[in-house]
């Protein structure tokens, strides 16, 4: 992190009108085992795709980001392991990776509505390699599950290397998304494809079945996090 010139300032981060699209699909659980790593525990073999748009952020300024969020157990615990992250915007990269670990990279998400869809995309350089859509508003979601679903913990893998490339950070990192102020969540008919890219893999946890899909819109305060679980002690 430069002395003079972070690229961030220090938080909380206040979120206002942040809108998720989250479409939750089944995929194969061998390669789903294969990327998660110990100790969370895989419930099921299902993935949660997310378009997240956040128009005011503190700090961090108007961007989106989408990725793939993992269910998983911690100790007994249920929450979600972020896999990758893609998102148009420098300060959000380097505080995502710098403080908490999150695998952000540089690419181009959007998320808008398309006269009756909401639709959610991600270029990286000049490829589309996803592309998800749901029905607009088509019915509320029951809102003290939506709710709950977000009061959920979440994990992150934060690996900084030493000046020889080896690991001197590698660790398990806890963070809640706070005082979130629910404004609406609906359900409808989704639908999401991937495609295959050497530097953004999301392609590899495939789409065998679309589950769900969730519309929100909330205030939130993105919580710093906590070391859980330290790989190098």
């Amino acid at each position: 992190m430069p002395l003079t010139s972070p690229a961030f300032p220090m938080g909380p981060y206040r979120f206002v009108n942040r809108e998720f699209l989250i479409i939750t699909y089944r995929t194969d659980p061998a390669v789903l085992r294969a990327l998660v790593p110990e100790p969370l525990e895989i419930i099921d073999p299902v993935v949660k795709f997310e378009f997240i748009r956040m128009p005011d952020s503190t700090g961090f300024g108007d961007y989106t980001e989408c990725g793939q969020v993992i269910p998983v157990s911690f100790k007994g615990k249920r929450g979600g392991y972020t896999h990758c992250m893609f998102l148009d915007d420098h300060p959000p990269i380097a505080g995502g990776r710098e403080l908490w670990g999150f695998p952000k990279k540089l690419a181009k998400p959007t998320l808008q509505a398309d006269t009756d869809t909401f639709v959610g995309t991600l270029d990286y350089g000049p490829v589309r390699i996803a592309t998800g859509t749901m029905g607009y508003k088509h019915k509320s979601a029951d809102l003290a599950a939506v709710a709950a679903s977000m009061a959920t913990p979440n994990w992150l893998l934060k690996i900084i290397p030493h000046v020889d490339g080896t690991a001197r950070i590698c660790e398990l990192v806890e963070y809640h998304l706070q005082d979130v102020v629910l404004k609406g969540a609906w359900t409808g008919p989704a639908a999401l494809s991937l495609t295959p890219h050497a530097l953004a893999p999301i392609a590899e946890l495939p789409v065998l079945e679309i589950l769900s899909a969730t519309h929100i819109l909330a205030d939130l305060t993105l919580g710093l996090g906590s070391v859980v679980h330290d790989y190098l002690a």
